[in-house]
Order: structure tokens, then sequence, then C-alpha cells
């Protein structure tokens, strides 16, 4: 019954992630569906006092992006600080890391003294991985030992690949509109060259190659680039006009 369960939770679970990680989400939209999602692992796994999310911010900084509550949040920022902790090592080593006692593990031995101390006994982290890139990390705590064994595993590993899809998707996204910019910007560059060389062809009556030699002159002359000076005779004619 049990098998029977895990399968159809696999399959609920794979099936509502599958269809987020489709969707062009906000940065907004993307931090709730993290929250969500470890909402519902703190639900799914029995004995689970917190779980979270931990990745890179803008400025290439390990923050927790998504807890379900207070405690993760503090125990996971002890981690960066110190250096080390499970969820790091998911990260940095790409496996999934289960301790089953903080009392008893000797791996880092500071942050779990401070991690019993917040009442978490044991944990389980897996990595968010999506291709050849190492994303993040996601964890649950629990305030029992020995909390979590295999399906537990497999069931996590279930989630981060799901965040993790999200995530790359998310990005592929910003990719793509960071390259539309980037393309209207040199669009624009090229339109204000047009004018600014027909504004000297026309005011010198010169050809097309004599205007932007003396486009090129000028902006070497004034320390400027070439886009510079082509808006600068382009406003300088409009103001003129007016």
């Amino acid at each position: 019954m049990a098998v029977t369960s895990d399968v159809s939770l696999t399959q609920e679970l794979a099936t509502v992630f599958a269809r987020m990680s489709g969707l062009l989400l906000s940065s907004e939209t993307v931090n709730t569906a993290l929250k969500l999602i470890t909402s519902v692992a703190a639900q799914t796994f029995p004995g689970t006092v917190g779980a979270g999310i931990t990745l890179l911010d803008d400025r290439g900084e390990r923050i927790t992006a998504a807890a379900t509550d207070a405690m993760v949040d503090r125990v996971d920022r002890l981690q960066y600080r110190l250096g080390g902790g499970p969820c790091l090592t998911a990260w940095e080593d790409r496996v999934v890391v289960r301790v089953h006692d903080l009392t008893q593990d000797t791996r880092w031995p500071d942050w779990a003294r401070h991690a019993c101390e917040a009442g978490l006994r044991s944990s389980l982290s897996a990595p968010l991985v999506a291709g050849a890139t190492a994303l993040g990390a996601m964890k649950v705590y629990a305030a029992q030992p020995n909390a979590y064994a295999e399906r537990e595993e497999h069931l996590l590993i279930l989630f981060a690949a799901q965040a993790a899809m999200l995530l790359a998707n998310t990005r592929t996204t910003q990719d793509a509109e960071r390259v539309a910019e980037q393309l209207k910007d040199n669009l624009r560059g090229r339109e204000v060259l047009a004018v600014a060389k027909g504004i000297l062809m026309a005011r010198n009556g010169v050809d097309e190659r004599a205007a932007f030699l003396t486009l090129t002159d000028t902006a070497q002359r004034q320390g400027t680039t070439l886009r510079q000076t082509a808006e600068q005779i382009a406003r300088s004619t409009v103001r003129r006009r007016r």
C-alpha cells in the first residue's frame, strides 16, 4: 500500500511541477512557486519541521530563497557563514546528503551543535541540478533522529529535480529577454547612426563614406563612442530645427 501511495504521489508531483516549469514565470511568480514547493515538501515528509531551497542571489551570494519558517533560514545562514553543512555539501558535490543524527554526525561539528540547539536532530539535502549546472540545493529538517530513509531520498530528489527545471526554464526566459533587449539596443544604435550620417551628408554635401569618417573623427576628438556622437548630432539638429 505504501509503495502504491508513493508512486501516486510521485506521479502527481511530477505532473504539477512539469506544468509549472513550462510557464514563462516572473521573478515574483518563481519565488511564490519555490515557497509552494518547500511547503508541500514539509507536509510530504513525516516528522519534518522545516524545508528550504538555497540558491545564489544576483550578487553571487548564497541565500535561502524559500523557507517554511525562520528556523530554516537561521540554520541555513549559519551554514553560509561557516562555509560548510549538509545543504552546501549536497550543492557542491551534487549528491544527496542524509544526516541520521546531528548529535552523532562529525562532518560539520560547529553547525551540528547550533542546529541541535535550534531543536533539529536530522536532515536530508539534495542538489538542484539542470544539465551541467548545479543551481543550489533543497533540504528538509526533522526534530527527531533517523527521520529520513531511502523513500524520503527518492521523493526529495524528485522535488529538487522539478525545482531545478523550474529555475532553469526561468533563467532561459530571462536570457532570451536580455538578448532581445540587446538586439533592440543594437537596432536603435544603427538607426541613430544612419540618421546622423544622413544629417552630415545633407549638411556638408558629402557621400555616406565621408559622413561616416566625419563621425569617427569627431568621436575620437571628443573621446566619445560613435553612437554617443551620432546621438549628439541628431539631438543638436532637432533643437536647431525647433
